[in-house]
């Protein structure tokens, strides 16, 4: 059933998130130190179904179309936000028109001169424009590709059944291990954008991404650390990601933009010394920064299979 055997690590990442919030729910531990670990542990599982979102939008998990459909459904639990709308804001958007105006996640947009305020704030200042574009996306396919419209409502539809559910079953379970784990895989998704592009030259062929090249963060994230090649080939399959940057990315981009542990760019970028740099170190010069542009296709330039959400 599966188009690659690699994704039985998806598959076992999606039990464990709901494994987590079952054990939450049923053991319901009064230790605190028991609590906070479930409580990161069951957020980190949820950020990992928003990075499958993520996949799966590029490369469905399974050769069959309804299977495909009803994953979206059970992923859309995992992080609490309907995948079919991941594509306007990310495929749509995002891969065709990289940091410009055309990109509603460019992180042009936050411009605080505390580099730490632009990583904490980069989904509060997105999620609007997000909402906004989606919004526009979903009132334009509800007659244009109503096969999308239909899924999107029905993911939308499972979430809010799930949420209403778990929320009447104990609401303090509800805080610790769906509402709050939700909200982090949501901002973890979004701000790995202000990782992955801020800084770098997007005009370039090869220079326009960060790739977090580190083997443990890529085992966690499904390779979506080789991130260069991913904007080359949306559509290859995450398995084949990092022989594809070896090949096609390294000996071409800039050093720099191959860093080895995401905790040191952390700590490097956004606390000490905590300038915002050019990819290269240089000076950053912000560019003028203006309103989003119109990037909703127009009905010639729909994707075809964007009812299944593997638009590349």
């Amino acid at each position: 059933m599966l188009r690659y055997r690699a994704d039985l690590r998806t598959l076992a990442f999606v039990a464990t998130y709901f494994g987590l919030v079952a054990t939450g729910y049923l053991l319901r531990p009064t230790n605190p130190w028991c609590v906070a670990l479930l409580v990161v542990a069951t957020c980190f599982f949820s950020f990992f179904g928003a990075v499958i979102t993520h996949n799966t939008v590029h490369a469905p998990v399974f050769r069959s179309r309804a299977l495909n459909r009803a994953f979206q459904v059970v992923l859309t639990c995992t992080y609490g936000h309907p995948v079919s709308s991941f594509v306007p804001g990310h495929n749509l958007s995002h891969h065709r028109y990289t940091q410009s105006r055309r990109d509603v996640m460019r992180t042009s947009k936050v411009r605080f001169r505390w580099h730490l305020l632009n990583l904490l704030l980069f989904m509060a200042r997105m999620a609007p424009d997000i909402m906004r574009a989606d919004t526009r996306y979903a009132a334009a396919m509800r007659t244009r590709k109503p096969a999308w419209f239909r899924q999107m409502l029905l993911e939308l539809g499972a979430l809010y059944a799930m949420l209403g559910g778990l929320l009447f079953l104990d609401w303090r379970c509800f805080l610790l291990y769906v509402f709050v784990p939700h909200r982090y895989a949501g901002f973890g998704i979004i701000t790995m954008n202000l990782l992955q592009h801020d800084g770098c030259d997007a005009a370039s062929e090869f220079d326009h991404s960060r790739n977090f090249v580190g083997g443990l963060v890529n085992f966690f994230t499904f390779n979506n650390g080789y991130h260069t090649i991913h904007h080359f080939e949306p559509g290859l399959h995450w398995s084949r990601l990092p022989e594809a940057h070896a090949r096609r990315v390294a000996p071409f981009m800039h050093p720099a933009l191959a860093v080895p542990s995401l905790l040191a760019y952390l700590v490097r970028t956004f606390v000490w010394p905590g300038r915002r740099v050019a990819f290269d170190g240089s000076t950053f010069v912000l560019p003028d920064e203006g309103p989003d542009e119109e990037w909703i296709p127009t009905p010639e330039e729909t994707p075809a299979d964007v009812s299944l959400g593997a638009v590349t």
